[in-house]
């Protein structure tokens, strides 16, 4: 009875190898992993918000619409629960995307504002969070990458033959994926520039009028 059991046992390893079970397995495995880079790279800038905000406050604090949106997209953020789940909600990822592209281009705002600010562009705080933030986004935009293709990858092994009758029997289904289209756009970082301001030219004066005869 052991022996009959361990042949049976070897001839469905053998068949659920066969019809694509590991690779099921690993591709599911590695998109969870890249998931969790983009939540921990996601982690990673929001932490980075309140110092960046709070800097430029100290110098520009009549630029409080432009603080006002970083703040209130950061927390749109916060608000959605980013699980593990969240890839198999389509609708779900759709929104956490566009939150998270709402928080780039008002990050990207707050640097444009901040290039009228030559005492913040020179204070060290700034230009630490300024290097980190840019770090970052850069982290960000790999870290989708990889998501991207390691979806495509699960996504194509359980929807081909004979892989798409192992996953239906097992229930894999295809995860939601961030719509590429735009991909180029939203993964670019904000600028970022150190470079200090170009001098201004010394204004020309007038030449002096002739006197009257």
């Amino acid at each position: 009875m052991g022996k009959f059991a361990f042949a049976l046992a070897a001839i469905a390893g053998l068949f659920l190898s066969g019809c694509g079970y590991n690779n099921i397995q690993t591709t599911d495995e590695q998109t969870k992993a890249a998931w969790s880079e983009v939540l921990n790279q996601y982690q990673r800038r929001a932490d980075l918000i309140p110092n960046l905000v709070k800097t430029v406050q100290g110098y520009a604090a009549q630029e409080q619409t432009v603080l006002l949106g970083v703040t209130e997209a950061r927390s749109k953020v916060g608000s959605i629960q980013a699980t593990p789940e969240l890839i198999n909600d389509p609708a779900a990822l759709a929104k956490f995307q566009a939150a998270q592209s709402q928080l780039t281009s008002a990050l990207s705002r707050l640097l444009v504002v901040t290039e009228n600010y030559p005492q913040l562009k020179s204070d060290q705080n700034f230009r630490d969070l300024q290097a980190q933030l840019e770090g970052t986004e850069n982290r960000i935009a790999v870290a989708r990458k990889r998501f991207i293709d390691s979806v495509q990858t699960y996504n194509l092994a359980i929807r081909t033959f004979p892989s798409n009758l192992t996953a239906m029997m097992f229930g894999y289904k295809t995860k939601a994926n961030f719509a590429v289209e735009n991909e180029a756009e939203i993964s670019k970082p904000p600028a970022v520039n150190f470079a200090p301001p170009p001098a201004q030219a010394p204004a020309t004066q007038p030449p002096p009028a002739a006197p009257a005869h």
